[in-house]
């Protein structure tokens, strides 16, 4: 093997352990007691009290009313990350679908519209949306946590491009062959443009899991805790917050992993 792959080899090692180091210390920490990582601080390796610490974090009452638990949190959270992924990438592929094949008045006037809405971030509009969210009633509700932020300028752009490249003759033969817009949408488009779908779904979903100021703005109910404000709850030094930051990671790790090869096709080749 020349040298050369040795050096990549050995910066990919580098790289793992600068990544995976940080969450394997968490985890190996969150199974010890609580007098331990007082007083020895952060472990490098597993302790006796695994189970224990878990079962707490996953089934103990926690809050002023005693009722939320790790297990909710986690619930809530898949409830958010789940209706991002789902709605935003759904939001996206009609907003392009309609730019791209009907012959909208300033359609390209909206899209730059659109994608200038990514020089806004997204705290700069809290307050804004906020009000807006108030005033119908969405407040302390799932759709409030929602719907105000399943507007995706990224995925409309992606969508769009993608369209943009479908061979016209495509359409044409969609269209001789009777097939409507909802027709050649549902049967040639969608399923063409899957991976592109598993991919933007992918982020959706992490980004969804991992909203922290929004759901602290709109929502002051401890039964509508998410994983991520639970580690305030708890405590961030704790076995237990230890525990729930491990459980708070593992879902978008576990995704990243398993749908790796869907996450790179859909942004490198999804037009196969």
């Amino acid at each position: 093997m020349p040298r050369s792959h040795y050096l990549d080899h050995l910066i990919l090692l580098i790289g793992v352990f600068v990544i995976v180091g940080p969450v394997l210390i968490i985890a190996f920490s969150s199974t010890h007691s609580g007098a331990t990582l007082g007083q020895d601080g952060l472990q490098f390796l597993p302790g006796p009290y695994g189970v224990e610490v878990y079962s707490k974090a996953l089934f103990e009452g926690r809050g002023f009313s005693r009722g939320v638990t790790g297990l909710t949190m986690a619930l809530n959270s898949l409830y958010l990350a789940v209706g991002f992924a789902l709605a935003k990438v759904g939001i996206s592929l009609l907003a392009a679908y309609a730019l791209v094949y009907f012959r909208v008045r300033f359609g390209t006037f909206f899209f730059w519209v659109i994608l200038c809405s990514l020089l806004l971030p997204l705290e700069s509009r809290f307050l804004p949306t906020y009000a807006v969210t108030s005033q119908l009633g969405l407040v302390n509700s799932y759709p409030g946590l929602m719907l105000p932020l399943l507007a995706s300028a990224v995925g409309t752009f992606f969508f769009r491009q993608f369209f943009l490249g479908v061979p016209t003759e495509l359409s044409e033969a969609a269209r001789i062959d009777g097939a409507g817009p909802i027709k050649f949408l549902k049967d040639i488009l969608v399923p063409a443009s899957a991976p592109m779908i598993a991919a933007l779904g992918l982020l959706m979903f992490v980004q969804g899991w991992n909203q922290y100021l929004w759901p602290v703005m709109v929502s002051s109910e401890e039964t509508r805790m998410t994983l991520v404000q639970g580690l305030s709850l708890i405590g961030r030094t704790s076995p237990q917050g230890l525990a729930l930051a491990v459980l708070a990671m593992l879902p978008p790790i576990l995704l990243v992993v398993f749908c790796q090869k869907a996450f790179v096709k859909g942004l490198t080749d999804g037009r196969q």
